[in-house]
């Protein structure tokens, strides 16, 4: 062999060891692996963009959502009517919606239907019997449908969950004095505006039942 041959064959060992070596080392490219998604909805630019920008897909709103947006609307325009519709809907995709029931006990109360908005707020109270604005709420619709020692339950639970909250002593002072005992209705009024001296509505009420 002459050193010619002998220095090809040398060259031919190392080109051998080197593809081997990167053979079995797993780091050569795989096939079908180009692209890892870090995350489920991620997605790669199209093969003849390739300086498109990761992007993520667009997520539809949903069915319910897109049944809020239309309430939202006409209560903006106060269409109180179409909104009941709207919430209808939502609340057969989930009679549990604590929005859905909220907005539509406020509809229902802007509509007169105080048998609706009663459903509605015993309901809420169904989820969370700690919910101190569905009592207050439940109060005043049961004040409206003249069940008023039902509704004098709900405002005083009412004020023991939240006692620093001036519009519940004044919801409650109002269906006192509804119901001709105006002495405990000025206690209830004083009380609330001594809480929020904003809260004009009871200094007016105040005045007028001979107090201040």
């Amino acid at each position: 062999m002459t050193t010619f041959q002998l220095l090809l064959f040398i060259i031919a060992g190392g080109i051998f060891y080197l593809f081997f070596k990167q053979l079995f080392s797993g780091n050569h490219p795989k096939r079908g692996i180009d692209f890892e998604a870090k995350t489920e909805d991620e997605q790669i630019g199209a093969i003849n963009q390739p300086t498109k920008l990761f992007s993520r897909p667009t997520v539809a709103p949903t069915r319910i959502d897109q049944l809020f947006e239309m309430a939202d609307i006409a209560i903006e325009k106060e269409d109180f009517d179409e909104a009941k519709k709207a919430l209808g809907s939502a609340l057969i995709i989930d009679g549990k919606n604590i929005h859905a029931l909220q907005q539509m006990g406020f509809v229902s109360i802007h509509t007169e239907d105080f048998a609706e908005a009663k459903e509605c707020y015993e309901t809420l109270l169904s989820i969370d019997a700690d919910d101190d604005m569905a009592h207050a709420l439940l109060a005043n619709t049961l004040h409206k449908l003249d069940s008023d020692t039902q509704a004098l339950i709900h405002h005083k639970k009412a004020i023991s969950l939240d006692s620093d909250y001036a519009p519940h002593y004044f919801n409650y002072a109002n269906t006192l004095y509804d119901m001709e005992d105006k002495d405990e209705a000025l206690v209830q009024y004083t009380k609330a505006y001594s809480l929020d001296t904003n809260l004009s509505e009871a200094k007016e009420m105040i005045e007028k039942l001979g107090g201040l």
